[in-house]
């Protein structure tokens, strides 16, 4: 059980690292970058802070590669409650972020490589290439939001396992499930009812915080609650 315990705080510090580094990513670099809707200051912006934008990628490639480790310790944590659960929850959360998101990244990159490009500038116009750089930041955004759906899917299985183990508050599991929904609401919703975006933007960024870093924070305290055994 102290092993268990041991496990649970290694999860919970690289949670945290994840939610700063993934938070760094898309809440300073992407948002105070991207302008929707004006491709010519989003193109200035990036142009005008590349050190920020690449350290935006590197940020994002810590977050992905952590979520490895974070994946196969959860399922360590949980494998006891139900194995096979444990394994497609641990699946899951690799499909998203390892998966999808870290791929996801060549159009972050490619947003900053068409407008350095010596070869492209001398093909296309400088609005032309504004536009391509424009181009690959919502294919981005449209990436996070594909990825959302799998790791939605991974916070509703982690919620319903986290309620079914004893090592953890049913509380935990709750909140989760809530995230789940934020996710999955957001994927669909942003899909189905784009003009909604900035809603959705709020259901996932509060469902998301109060689920994720609840989690977070128990584990790095707590790592498990021990039971005595009779």
């Amino acid at each position: 059980m102290k092993d268990l315990k041991k496990t649970g705080r290694i999860t919970g510090v690289l949670y945290f690292l994840v939610i700063v580094c993934a938070g760094f990513s898309q809440g300073v670099v992407r948002e105070s970058i991207y302008v929707a809707g004006d491709a010519a200051m989003t193109a200035q912006n990036i142009l005008n802070a590349t050190s920020l934008f690449r350290w935006g990628l590197i940020t994002d490639l810590i977050a992905f590669s952590t979520d490895v480790a974070i994946s196969v310790l959860l399922y360590v944590l949980l494998k006891s409650v139900h194995k096979p659960l444990a394994l497609a929850m641990a699946a899951f959360r690799l499909i998203a972020h390892p998966g999808i998101a870290t791929a996801n990244l060549l159009n972050h990159f490619a947003a900053l490589k068409v407008l350095e490009s010596p070869g492209l500038a001398a093909q296309f116009s400088s609005l032309q290439l504004m536009e391509f750089s424009q181009f690959f930041m919502e294919m981005h955004h449209l990436g996070y939001i594909l990825a959302g759906v799998t790791f939605g899917v991974h916070c509703f299985i982690l919620g319903y396992l986290l309620m079914k183990s004893y090592n953890f508050p049913t509380l935990l599991g709750i909140l989760m499930i809530c995230a789940a929904f934020g996710y999955l609401t957001e994927s669909f919703g942003f899909i189905l009812y784009p003009e909604y975006k900035v809603m959705f933007g709020w259901i996932v960024g509060i469902s998301a915080a109060l689920g994720e870093v609840s989690l977070c924070i128990w584990l790095m305290v707590r790592g498990a609650r021990i039971r005595r055994m009779k």
